[in-house]
């Protein structure tokens, strides 16, 4: 697949009076190949929304190469930037105007037909409140409006920065189901969220910056597996004896409650194995995988490891993450 967008050595400083000098990109890299929905990530201050401001030419980077659809960014992005929707920050519009008019104003400024404003607005859920007012508008409101104005261009790039920002669950998921949809098109969309679990089940890749360098990248599920203990939550009638049984065939486990927590067993019909040669049997075999939120968690340095996460959706006996790879966790730390 060809890049989308290509990011390398990113670096941009901030100076101010009160505060001197701030490095809010430090050598950041990032990668977008056509037709993925790829997740940005990042804690408020990482340094992620100065990404996206150089990279759509609107700060200036102090250093690094950047290209959109090809072209080199912000020199020649006006050659693709009708090919280019997006949203950085939270936009303003006027309040006294109607959304069909602001989306009009817009197409008319953008050279965009005219026609795509009410085929934006039916994309975004708000077809029958185009003709009110801004200035009546919920947030999550004002947000559809601004992805709309994103849409006007029926653009291959689509990058969103928090997209779901005042939305309730069912405007969520209606967000979620048209960058799906859009993805479906062939268009490649970035979007940056506070919503793990958002995030988790719309994008294939994932890039996680934090104090402005990247600390992970790659497929959601591979980044998911560099973080996969291999643990599982067992139940049984004697977790105490079950826990002496396993131990003793180099398991490691540890009584939690009424159950046990037990990692090194890449297979678990092991466990089922050992316990079921002694009389023990398995209620209950869960595997216990990190989610996205807990290795975004650790990887930016909230808490100190990942915490174990029941996959609910997982058979017992399932072994899950056959693949995995080295994420070389060190590299960009």
């Amino acid at each position: 697949m060809s890049a989308v967008i290509e990011i390398e050595g990113l670096r941009k400083t901030f100076h101010s009076m009160r505060n001197g000098r701030r490095v809010a990109v430090d050598g950041f890299d990032l990668l977008v190949e056509e037709g993925q929905v790829h997740g940005f990530l990042g804690p408020n201050g990482s340094g992620k929304t100065t990404t996206l401001r150089a990279l759509l030419g609107l700060v200036r980077a102090d250093s690094g190469r950047m290209s959109v659809l090809g072209q080199p960014s912000p020199e020649l992005l006006p050659r693709v930037a009708g090919q280019v929707g997006a949203i950085v920050e939270s936009p303003q519009f006027f309040g006294n105007f109607t959304g069909y008019r602001t989306l009009r104003l817009l197409a008319r400024a953008g050279g965009v037909p005219v026609s795509r404003v009410d085929e934006a607005l039916d994309l975004v859920g708000l077809r029958d409140r185009g003709d009110e007012r801004v200035k009546a508008y919920s947030l999550g409101m004002k947000q559809r409006l601004a992805v709309a104005s994103a849409l006007l261009k029926d653009p291959r790039l689509l990058i969103l920065d928090e997209p779901a920002n005042g939305l309730d669950p069912a405007g969520i998921r209606e967000m979620r189901d048209l960058m799906r949809s859009l993805a479906a098109t062939g268009v490649t969309v970035l979007v940056s969220s506070h919503i793990l679990g958002e995030i988790q089940l719309i994008c294939d890749h994932v890039t996680i910056i934090s104090q402005g360098r990247r600390v992970a990248s790659g497929r959601v599920d591979e980044v998911l597996a560099g973080y996969d203990r291999h643990e599982f939550l067992v139940r049984v009638a004697d977790p105490q004896r079950a826990a002496e049984l396993l131990d003793a065939a180099e398991l490691t486990a540890v009584v939690d409650g009424e159950a046990l927590v037990v990692s090194g067993a890449s297979d678990p019909t092991v466990i089922s194995r050992v316990l079921g040669e002694q009389g023990l049997w398995v209620g209950e075999l869960t595997p216990l995988r990190p989610d996205l939120e807990s290795v975004f968690l650790e990887l930016t340095g909230a808490h100190p490891s990942v915490p174990r996460q029941v996959d609910d959706s997982a058979l017992p006996y399932a072994a899950q993450g056959d693949a995995v790879i080295d994420l070389d966790r060190g590299v960009d730390a």
